[in-house]
């Protein structure tokens, strides 16, 4: 081999360590960017969960859920942790729900994902309902689906001024999952029904006051309940108990102001006592007031489908045990998400490209076949699969598919 070969293959070989230098860096950069997706800390007396992704609201990715969940068995398990935090990095949110985008994404891609998030996410609040060690959740900020999972099944929540409840999946083709087939029906009177069907938000004190959160605390207060949580020595859920309610006490922002559905409660009660969402929507119509009409209009926004199952997930969730709702809504999510349904029916010629992830906000991330045209392809709140279950025992009513849904395994 001549000079001029030698140092062609020095060259290569120079390229080669610098590009194994680079992919090294970058496996790296992602691991590290996984690992700080959750911040899993022992401090004082406590473990402290911080989701750390303010840029993205906090919201959750499977990774995050695994070493959540893994660390929390640790820590339950451990004579020097006392008791359990967990709070969300920035002033915006808690936590804003499950990562949307990759599950949307997953859905075209990567089944097996679908399965394992939502198996391991139910199983992180199933978890967290059943923690030996006493569990709190500072739900500052935004508060919705996932973000609801991971902290209304706790022994306590503490909300503050800014805090922002929701349970918004009606409006994209889902359904209140991660228990709230279990904690909704058992707010007060028919609340529940109507957060879940509406997606109404709760702010501040509304969110205690609902029963969504246990206490009360002012925002600039948080730090000082935090600290003085974690120099408890070897406490108990009393002691813990005792130092929440001396803060909540304490607090005195919008203490005077009434609960924002007290004047609408009893119509509440019984515009949403009814059986069937049709029934529910014939309420709204024949009251006629200005916030009957208002609800009609948000309601006629969201997916019929997802409407109708939240209606029976909630009914059979009343009489249910968590780990029983837990199960249904597994169900239900893989009937939701699933494209191996859409492909068993057939059909899918005139439907590529249904299913698009519309990234705008409040958009429905969903595509479906037009009601009694299955050639005619056209955006609706409806979501393809359940369309297409439909539309395959066209000679039974939807509510009878939606049955066979949720029991579906």
């Amino acid at each position: 081999m001549g000079q001029q070969g030698l140092c062609r293959l020095m060259l290569r070989f120079n390229l080669y360590k610098r590009t194994n230098i680079i992919l090294q860096h970058l496996k790296m950069s992602q691991r590290t960017d996984a690992a700080a997706e959750v911040l899993l800390e022992r401090k004082g007396c406590a473990g402290v969960i911080t989701l750390n992704r303010p840029r993205f609201l906090n919201t959750l990715t499977l990774n995050m859920v695994q070493q959540v969940y893994a660390q929390l068995k640790k820590w339950e398990q451990d004579p020097e942790t006392f008791l359990i935090i967990i709070k969300g990095a920035g002033e915006k949110a808690f936590c804003a729900g499950g990562d949307i985008r990759a599950v949307s994404e997953a859905r075209n891609t990567n089944q097996e994902m679908l399965r394992v998030f939502f198996r391991d996410e139910y199983i992180l609040n199933n978890a967290i309902d059943s923690c030996q060690k006493p569990y709190i959740a500072l739900i500052h900020g935004i508060t919705m689906g996932g973000g609801a999972g991971v902290s209304v099944h706790g022994h306590f929540r503490v909300a503050t001024e800014k805090s922002v409840f929701a349970m918004p999946e009606t409006a994209i083709g889902l359904f209140p999952d991660v228990g709230g087939g279990y904690f909704l029906p058992r707010l007060q009177g028919k609340l529940g029904y109507f957060l879940a069907l509406t997606g109404f938000r709760l702010k501040g004190r509304d969110v205690y006051t609902a029963g969504i959160a246990t206490h009360f605390v002012d925002f600039e207060k948080l730090g000082m309940l935090e600290e003085d949580l974690l120099a408890l020595k070897s406490p108990s859920k009393e002691n813990i108990a005792d130092v929440l309610e001396t803060y909540h006490a304490k607090s005195k922002i919008g203490q005077d102001k009434p609960f924002v559905l007290e004047e609408h409660m009893d119509k509440i009660n019984s515009w949403f006592s009814a059986n069937t969402v049709e029934q529910i929507v014939d309420n709204l119509q024949q009251d006629g007031s200005s916030f009957a009409l208002e609800q009609l209009k948000v309601i006629n926004k969201m997916s019929p489908t997802s409407l109708k199952i939240t209606l029976r997930q909630l009914m059979e969730g009343s009489s249910k045990t968590l780990p029983e709702v837990l199960t249904m809504e597994y169900r239900l999510s893989q009937a939701c998400m699933a494209m191996t349904l859409v492909k068993a029916l057939g059909q899918l010629q005139p439907l590529k490209g249904a299913f698009v992830l519309l990234q705008k906000a409040r958009k429905p991330l969903f595509f479906c076949t037009a009601w009694g045209n299955p050639s005619h392809v056209e955006p609706c709140h409806l979501p393809l699969c359940l369309y297409l279950a439909a539309q395959h025992c066209l000679e039974k009513k939807l509510h009878d598919v939606i049955s066979s849904i949720c029991k579906w395994h």
